[in-house]
């Protein structure tokens, strides 16, 4: 069955720009080659941590919402594990109530950039 859902890493922070890219091109790459669909995406950028990882204090922050089969959620995850350039990751089921809230979210954000352009 296909649900929806919404995964954020942080990639350690001394990664440079295209180091960063690459390792989000993975993770999206991960995803549409396994009958995933990206929904939508966010770069936060660089973060202050609440703790330290890894003896870092912050971290480069990326959100992706996607479709995609249950089953392929663990193997998403493994492939964060493996990954070293991962510090933490969290995927969660997104309910109808998220998808509604996450959708309007983007709605008002994008009413916002238009009346600022």
């Amino acid at each position: 069955m296909i649900n929806q859902y919404e995964t954020v890493f942080i990639a350690t922070p001394v990664l440079s720009e295209p180091q960063m890219k690459e390792a989000v091109d993975k993770f999206r790459k991960i995803i549409t080659e396994n009958n995933g669909e990206i929904v939508h995406e966010e770069d936060w950028g660089l973060k202050k941590l609440a703790y330290p990882i890894q003896k870092k204090t912050t971290g480069f922050y990326h959100l992706i919402e996607f479709k995609s089969e249950g089953e392929f959620i663990n193997k998403l995850e493994t492939e964060f594990r493996r990954d070293e350039r991962i510090m933490r990751f969290l995927t969660f089921k997104m309910d109808k109530h998220a998808i509604a809230y996450s959708e309007k979210k983007r709605r008002m954000k994008n009413e916002q950039n238009q009346k600022e352009a």
